[in-house]
């Protein structure tokens, strides 16, 4: 067993847990981190890729929506190349409530949320498939956001300031002496080894893990789940989020994201971070409150769906409130103080739009006990990164137009997100990442628009082969496949499900893609 020390041990490697291991890094701390899969796997990949402007929970939570309001600014500054900046609206539908948008607007005003309300011709020449009934409208600050990017920027910035991001390694035990945690047993889940850490200080940033964590370490976490199951859409029938002006309930929002429009969420309370099973009642719901805002949605093709989970806090005084009610403010627990367990803090709750500010006040504390002076900086230093602005498909296009056509790296692979052999390769080569494709769908969207890898994912595959040093195999093939097609299942009806179907013929019994995926599906 090999064996490494440091000052903070983070553990997950969401939002979360990247920003507090970026913000301890600039301070000059040593810091490693340990994620058991891939970055943003868990709840920071699985959202409707919403940049809070704050207005969502400017009645409902106001803590949480002042905290978005200005991360929302901060981000815009320091994170530019990973937002869309789409605008977004509030609207009042003839099923909400009529009393709702004064009180809504006059909040948005006393927290400091730029709010300006609008007409409804100049809603519809904006958004002309929106209701022709809605009452009110309202211009907000929204956007959406690549969690991916977001998280490869986050992991470039610890590195370059020297911290140690462990992918694929999963935390087995914890060690105490007496009442303070002094190690972990890690598993290294890439070639089955054990590795033994020392540290100051051990943060949990697990987010539905995260009383997993404590559980490890013999403190309790009042944590509440909540799944929420969303539906992309197979184009983007908006081009601004659109929000209703009510209460925050299932089915009130549409993001524009990529090729795609997302309908969200469902908020159902479960009792496991792997509880994310869609049941058919989420789906008609999401389509039919969608259908309120843009009538004839329900005839449109589903492409899609997923679900992630919410790890909330939820405090004794509250313990029979249902998910949906818990406030989405973050929490940083002192177990020294609710426990008596020194050296381990768990960080919950928030939104991603609120990652940074969650990392500054838990860095702040791990300072504090450390007797270190050393000041947050993360407001005002740009996260690196390697490519230019948000992409758009028409960016892809541009560049495709303007290239030589008989160039090789010109070639398309992926035709619904104009996704160049050259661009893989690149990755493949930057990445390192072999036969993963699901490594390349989060870095260049390979798989995510309307045929859903009916075409991209046979030729990104065999690109990937030609620059693996590994012998041939169809695992990464098959993982892939299995992946995209359980989340075509649950929407899988009419011509939707012909085209799964036709794809996963042409997959199974022509290109021999089984029969592996063929049997868990």
């Amino acid at each position: 067993m090999s064996s490494l020390s440091t000052q903070v041990l983070v553990i997950g490697g969401g939002a979360t847990g990247l920003g507090i291991a970026w913000d301890a890094a600039l301070r000059g701390l040593k810091v490693v981190l340990i994620e058991q899969s891939d970055i943003g796997q868990g709840t920071s990949g699985r959202h409707h890729g919403l940049l809070h402007s704050g207005g969502r929970y400017a009645l409902s939570d106001p803590v949480s929506a002042r905290d978005c309001a200005s991360e929302n600014r901060i981000l815009r500054k320091i994170a530019a190349h990973t937002i869309e900046d789409t605008g977004g609206i509030f609207v009042a539908t003839p099923a909400d409530p009529v009393d709702y948008p004064d009180r809504w607007f006059s909040a948005c005003s006393h927290l400091n949320i730029p709010a300006e309300e609008i007409s409804l011709s100049a809603l519809l020449e904006r958004e002309p498939l929106l209701n022709p009934r809605i009452s009110r409208s309202f211009l907000v600050q929204d956007a959406s956001i690549d969690s991916f990017d977001l998280a490869h920027s986050l992991v470039k910035g610890i590195q370059d300031h020297g911290g140690v991001v462990l992918l694929r390694h999963r935390l087995e035990s914890v060690t105490r002496h007496q009442d303070c945690l002094v190690e972990a047993k890690i598993s290294d889940l890439s070639n089955v080894e054990s590795l033994s850490l020392s540290a100051n200080l051990f943060i949990n940033a697990a987010g539905p893990w995260a009383k997993t964590i404590t559980n490890m370490a013999g403190a309790e976490l009042p944590l509440a789940l909540g799944k929420g199951t969303l539906v992309a859409m197979s184009h983007r029938l908006v081009n601004t989020v659109v929000n209703r002006c009510k209460p925050p309930s299932d089915g009130d929002i549409i993001v524009p994201v990529g090729t795609v429009s997302i309908l969200g969420t469902t908020d159902v309370p479960v009792k496991e971070p792997t509880s994310l099973d869609i049941e058919p009642w989420e789906v008609d719901l999401l389509l039919a409150e969608g259908d309120l805002l843009l009538p004839g949605l329900r005839d449109s093709r589903p492409l899609r769906t997923w679900a992630g989970i919410r790890p909330l806090y939820r405090p004794v005084e509250n313990g029979d409130a249902q998910t949906r009610n818990l406030l989405r403010a973050h929490v940083i627990l002192d177990h020294e103080e609710t426990d008596g367990l020194q050296c381990f803090i768990s960080v919950i709750g928030g939104k991603l739009t609120t990652f940074r500010l969650m990392a500054e006040e838990a860095v702040d504390l791990i300072c504090d006990k450390l007797e270190i002076d050393q000041k947050c900086s993360t407001a005002s230093t740009p996260l690196p990164h390697e490519t230019g602005q948000f992409y758009s498909l028409t960016s892809r296009l541009e560049k495709l137009e303007h290239q030589h056509s008989h160039a090789i790296a010109d070639q398309v692979v992926c035709e619904c997100e104009l996704v160049m052999r050259g661009d893989i390769e690149f990755a493949l080569e930057k990445t390192g990442s072999g036969t993963d494709l699901d490594d390349l769908r989060r870095d260049l969207r390979i798989g995510m628009g309307p045929c859903q890898a009916g075409f991209c994912a046979y030729r990104t595959y065999a690109i990937s082969l030609e620059h693996s040093s590994s012998p041939p195999s169809l695992k990464g093939l098959h993982n892939f496949l299995y992946e995209r097609w359980r989340g075509i299942r649950p929407v899988a009806w009419g011509s939707t499900l012909q085209q799964m179907e036709f794809s996963r013929r042409i997959y199974l019994d022509l290109l021999a893609a089984g029969p592996e995926s063929e049997n868990r599906s």
